[in-house]
């Protein structure tokens, strides 16, 4: 009798020895863990997410604002300045008009009906003597001289093919004169020195030139093609 009670008292012992009473049926639950977990691991888990947060924070504004200087400009774009219109006169320029024979005359006026009211930015300006074969831009003056001799170029000089005219260039103390040498009624333009690059002006003219006046004469080496 004394060993079935030590035995019931060993039993009560285990049953008892995890802090719960054995159940009934003798099948234990198993523990949740979130349960067993002491209260100061959340507290160390909750500081440890407040301070990787902390750190992130300005380390992406920092991040930011590198980007956003980088893609900024470092100055403001520069406004532009509205082009000042070149002033002009409007007085009418000096011109030889030489007596031209019946077929020069009859191209002149051709010439002259097709050229443009302005040559670039110049606007075209009235003549002291023959508005029929001659016509001004600007100021200074651009000129464009219809009729008269053809130039004799020399086999050494250079010659230049503007809009399929051929021009023959000759520079004098303040401009540059380009003569057509392709042409049966050559065209004489002047174009002062204060305009620089002067094929780039003489290009409206030889578009009026190629409409009304006729190729002739021979053609030097260098405009051929």
């Amino acid at each position: 009798m004394a060993t079935s009670s030590a035995a019931r008292n060993d039993d009560q012992l285990a049953g008892t020895r995890d802090g719960a009473p054995e159940p009934a049926d003798g099948i234990r639950e198993p523990a949740d863990p979130a349960a067993d977990a002491p209260a100061g691991r959340d507290r160390t888990l909750r500081g440890a997410a407040l301070l990787a947060t902390l750190i992130a924070l300005p380390v992406t504004l920092l991040v930011a604002v590198l980007a956003f200087t980088k893609l900024s400009p470092a100055e403001p774009a520069a406004t532009p300045s509205p082009t000042a219109a070149r002033v002009q006169s409007t007085a009418p320029v000096e011109m030889a008009a030489p007596a031209l024979a019946a077929r020069p005359a009859t191209v002149c006026r051709a010439l002259l009906s097709q050229l443009p009211p302005t040559i670039r930015d110049l606007a075209q300006r009235p003549v002291t003597a023959g508005p029929e074969q001659n016509a001004a831009y600007g100021d200074p003056a651009l000129t464009v001289a219809c009729g008269g001799t053809e130039p004799t170029v020399p086999a050494t000089d250079e010659v230049w093919t503007v809009n399929r005219v051929c021009w023959h260039s000759v520079e004098q103390g303040d401009a540059t004169v380009l003569t057509t040498v392709d042409r049966e009624t050559p065209v004489t333009v002047r174009i002062p020195r204060s305009y620089e690059q002067p094929l780039q002006w003489v290009a409206p003219v030889s578009s009026a030139v190629v409409a009304s006046v006729p190729s002739g004469g021979a053609v030097p080496a260098g405009c051929r093609a």
